[in-house]
């Protein structure tokens, strides 16, 4: 048997704010820092180790794993990022208050851009500074390939092979890993674990700062998962 952890980060400063954050680097807020440590004293009660962890280029999940890891003196283990574990790129909607959005654009159109499964948001172009081209942490990636804005589809379609190619090798290899990541990028494994249809992901909700504790058999299928309390 095999085992992941799942763990989104703690509540960020935008989160806070009820703001569309993407892969803008927003920080936690003290609320999220108090998550992280309390996700670390979950995997401690329960005495859950891991080998390797994984996390995204973005600053609240980097953050995270590390006050976890800190409570429980992992701080040695490996961290692998990579930007395919970012969050949904939110185009031009990260910055935007998404009450004061819904005032603009309606409640169903904004529903629309968060929950569908396949529909874009506004999309930034290469000027904005917004566009992830303009950021130093990505200035080794092909800006062809780089979002202007993401759909959940988009994002589980850049997540799954990261996961295929990097990180399923390493759990079949027999290390229990962590991925420190996003709502949206861990929806992405979520419904890949969990063989859900589409209709069905864009209802899954990723509590903050709460470890879930997927069991996987040798050809990583989810025998059973739950969040540790």
């Amino acid at each position: 048997m095999h085992k992941l952890i799942l763990l989104r980060h703690g509540e960020s400063v935008w989160n806070n704010e009820n703001r569309f954050t993407g892969w803008m680097d927003v920080d936690l807020s003290p609320k999220g820092v108090e998550e992280a440590k309390h996700a670390g004293t979950l995997l401690k009660k329960y005495d859950i180790s891991y080998d390797l962890c994984y996390t995204s280029f973005l600053k609240r999940a980097i953050k995270t794993q590390f006050i976890a890891a800190e409570k429980i003196d992992l701080l040695w283990i490996p961290v692998i990022k990579s930007w395919r574990l970012n969050e949904r790129h939110y185009g031009a909607l990260q910055g935007l208050n998404k009450k004061e959005t819904a005032l603009e654009y309606g409640d169903e159109q904004v529903k629309t851009w968060r929950r569908s499964f396949d529909v874009r948001p506004p999309q930034v172009s290469f000027e904005d500074p917004r566009f992830p081209g303009f950021d130093p942490r990505y200035a080794h990636l092909d800006p062809a390939i780089l979002p202007h804005g993401e759909s959940l589809e988009d994002t589980i379609s850049r997540v799954l092979p990261y996961w295929e190619v990097e990180i399923a090798p390493q759990i079949i290899s027999g290390k229990t890993i962590l991925i420190a990541a996003h709502g949206n990028s861990l929806r992405a494994l979520i419904m890949h674990l969990d063989q859900l249809s589409p209709e069905e992901v864009v209802g899954v909700e990723v509590p903050t700062g709460t470890p879930l504790i997927y069991e996987l058999d040798d050809q990583l299928r989810s025998v059973k998962h739950y969040y540790l309390e």
